[in-house]
């Protein structure tokens, strides 16, 4: 195990993600703990702790992937919560949904959308 992956990781998903990222994590336990740590040390330890991009653009790309594929409601949601945290506002999270319409399609475009209004729901914004 390499602890200073981990270890790293933990503190760039709770930078990001804060508490809906280690409820992710926790949700893993109790079928795949396994795979909690590999998104800890890979995922957050290795990826987002790169330093060609900050952390607002990471998450910019972050929410325009997951919406553009459509099938990732959650995660997109965490995500959002994520942007929100480092740094981005409420109207750029809707302006990169806003773009998504062009290249994955006005229905992925929607749903984000949607994701994003309970993630504002939720955060009174």
């Amino acid at each position: 195990m390499d602890n200073d992956r981990y270890a790293r990781g933990w503190d760039k998903l709770r930078e990001i993600d804060g508490e809906q990222g280690e409820r992710v994590i926790a949700s893993l336990a109790g079928i795949a703990p396994d795979f909690g740590r590999l998104l800890i040390e890979f995922g957050f330890g290795d990826i987002y702790s790169r330093p060609r991009l900050d952390l607002r653009s990471r998450e910019i790309a972050t929410i325009a992937a997951l919406c553009a594929l459509g099938t990732a409601a959650p995660q997109l949601r965490v995500h959002i919560h994520g942007a929100l945290n480092v740094g981005c506002t409420r109207d750029e999270v809707v302006e990169v949904m806003m773009q998504m319409a062009l290249y994955a399609g006005f229905p992925a475009a929607l749903n984000g959308l949607f994701a994003a209004k309970e993630v504002f729901s939720e955060r009174a914004l």
